[in-house]
């Protein structure tokens, strides 16, 4: 840019789709980038002094990320066009191809370094919130056991692997965005609206962290009207996600509102665990602080 290569940046939007029937796949791709932001929450746990080092970790990290990929599309902007960005099927080689020569071979090197990182925060975080619900009699006991040596939820971490694996049968990664991002946005909207309602119907709760109400009210609003529009925009996709979220409803109906399940049931689900427990060598989380 100082240099004078500013020719990519006239007319930047001169060929954009002004039409809002786009927005919910703007909007699921764009924050898809930013898909980390929510795992902090999930293992609240694991932090100490969590009251004042989330918020802190949660400002940081966004300022340093935004900071990242907003210096990085512009120099993806710099070197190349709108035109040449579009028919790219990877940006980055593209990019440095054009930039760095012979060191582009490189680059897919770090683009699988920096997927495998974050892979690692998504297995930690996310296989906390199946403990946790495993914990809370939401999903099958097993879940919430932890190994008797290395202390780390492990059946919880290992029912991700055949459920990534189900999902890379779609072939597509925008169809999966599609599918997924519905159900995502959807239960954070409706999370965060939840965070409103106990504001007012429970204003003495402990609350450590607070926002202006403004800023959950404009963020919840605005997840569940894209959630909405994609309703409209991508009936199909949408649809898809919709029945993806409605297997839930069996394993809700099963270990939250069957209460009286019939003993051969119990007994078939008690031997399922003590064969995982000593397959997997887990116990329950009490136990294993003995």
């Amino acid at each position: 840019l100082t240099a004078g290569q500013t020719q990519h940046f006239k007319d930047a939007f001169s060929g954009r789709n002004e039409s809002i029937m786009g927005l919910p796949l703007a909007f699921y791709y764009g924050m898809y980038a930013y898909a980390g932001w929510f795992y902090l929450n999930f293992v609240t746990e694991e932090v100490e002094n969590p009251e004042k080092t989330i918020p802190l970790a949660i400002c940081i990290s966004m300022a340093i990320v935004t900071t990242g990929y907003v210096l990085t599309n512009v120099a993806y902007f710099t070197t190349i066009s709108a035109e040449e960005l579009l028919l790219s099927k990877a940006v980055a080689v593209t990019f440095s191809e054009r930039l760095l020569g012979n060191f582009s071979l490189a680059v897919p090197i770090f683009v699988a370094l920096s997927c495998f990182g974050s892979m690692n925060g998504g297995v930690f975080a996310v296989s906390r919130l199946f403990y946790v619900a495993s914990r809370e009699g939401h999903l099958p006991e097993i879940l919430s056991m932890i190994h008797i040596r290395k202390h780390t939820p492990l059946p919880a971490v290992i029912v991700l692997h055949p459920l990534t694996m189900i999902m890379l049968f779609s072939g597509d990664l925008y169809s999966l965005l599609n599918f997924l991002s519905f159900a995502r946005w959807l239960f954070i909207g409706l999370a965060v609206a939840g965070l409103i309602y106990l504001r007012y119907k429970r204003p003495d709760m402990h609350r450590p962290f607070k926002v202006p109400i403004f800023i959950p009210a404009l963020f919840s609003f605005t997840c569940l009207f894209v959630v909405a529009l994609s309703l409209y925009s991508d009936p199909f996709s949408t649809g898809i996600g919709f029945i993806i979220t409605l297997t839930g409803v069996p394993a809700y109906y099963l270990f939250i509102i069957w209460d009286k399940k019939p003993k051969w049931f119990r007994r078939m689900s008690d031997r399922i665990t003590r064969t995982l427990q000593i397959i997997l060598e887990v116990v329950p989380e009490e136990d294993c602080h003995k």
